[in-house]
């Protein structure tokens, strides 16, 4: 039942793969920038205006437009650069590890951070350690990321702090190096994303605390640990799945431009960010493509998710069907 659950989910994820992939077409190629005068001069003739829009293939159908769209999507062959005239493909090949590394310990630590103060709170809700969680997760979310990144720039990168870490760069060659780079543009996005995580988490914690069986479990003398771990983070997963999931493409993408922008890290952020401001339409089109599907894809693996962390949403599945 479950791997035929799996199918469904993913079989079902498929027509909002090509509706995110079409609208994605529709702003990004068939109404994007026209490049036929661009590559023209001044009073162009109609015979060189039809040959030039023959050659950018804008007189073709608009199917068989979308078709190739399609195949570059999925063959990654994503043409060339404006700007560089290197590979798309390559460029994001080269970069995409980057905002990875990058993003990816404040994502982490943000995520088991949030949760263990989420449960905290919530075991203690209505105490002063709740009002304390909740108050300092008010602060953080009031704090913009540029401000949150100067303040600790200043702390941690210049001769008015610390001084310990690089104000720009990315000079990765080994571990050390790595922490070394890393170490500030955690903190400052472990720092925007840890209240709005810790408040997520919180109120779902509470919503399962305040459930008849946990109190019945409490009652009989189950051990706070067990009674967290256990039954209410158990039972809390399938929000707690979605939540990360559907982070990941934001984090990636959205969490990196302005990280990237401002600490000079050549990840696909820095890239995108450089791409709008040069017009490098071929960049900027496959990163819009492929974002979308980055987000439809998380939802297909979260869909797919809920069967192992839960059985009762295949069964409720198999009921409703029947």
């Amino acid at each position: 039942m479950t791997s035929l659950y799996i199918v469904r989910r993913f079989l079902y994820g498929i027509p909002l793969l090509l509706g995110v992939t079409f609208i994605s077409f529709l702003l990004m190629v068939y109404f994007g920038p026209d490049k036929t005068y661009e590559l023209l001069g001044k009073n162009p003739s109609l015979e060189q205006i039809s040959e030039v829009r023959h050659a950018l293939g804008y007189d073709r159908p608009f199917l068989l437009r979308y078709g190739d769209y399609l195949k570059e999507l999925v063959t990654l062959d994503l043409g060339l650069s404006d700007s560089t005239g290197e590979a798309v493909s390559s460029i994001l090949a080269r970069t995409l590890p980057v905002s990875i590394a990058l993003v990816l310990p404040g994502f982490v630590i943000g995520n088991i951070l949030g949760l263990a103060l989420g449960m905290l709170a919530a075991w203690y809700r209505g105490q002063w350690v709740d009002k304390l969680v909740l108050s300092s997760s008010v602060v953080g979310m009031s704090l913009s990321f540029l401000v949150i990144i100067i303040i600790l720039q200043i702390l941690l990168s210049t001769p008015y702090g610390f001084n310990i870490f690089p104000v720009r760069g990315w000079q990765v060659v080994d571990l050390s190096s790595y922490l070394y780079y890393v170490t500030v543009p955690t903190l400052a996005l472990l720092l925007v994303t840890l209240g709005y995580n810790t408040r997520f988490y919180r109120a779902v914690m509470v919503d399962e605390i305040e459930r008849d069986h946990i109190r019945t479990l409490q009652a009989y003398g189950t051990s706070p640990a067990e009674l967290l771990f256990k039954n209410v983070l158990k039972n809390s997963l399938i929000p707690v799945l979605t939540r990360i999931m559907f982070s990941v493409p934001f984090v990636i993408v959205s969490g990196s431009l302005l990280l990237e922008s401002y600490f000079g890290i050549p990840g696909i952020g820095l890239v995108t960010v450089n791409a709008i401001t040069s017009g490098d339409q071929p960049i900027l089109k496959a990163v819009v493509g492929l974002t979308g599907v980055l987000f439809v894809l998380a939802l297909m693996i979260n869909d797919m998710l809920y069967s192992v962390v839960d059985p009762r949403v295949v069964s409720e599945q198999a009921v409703s069907k029947s």
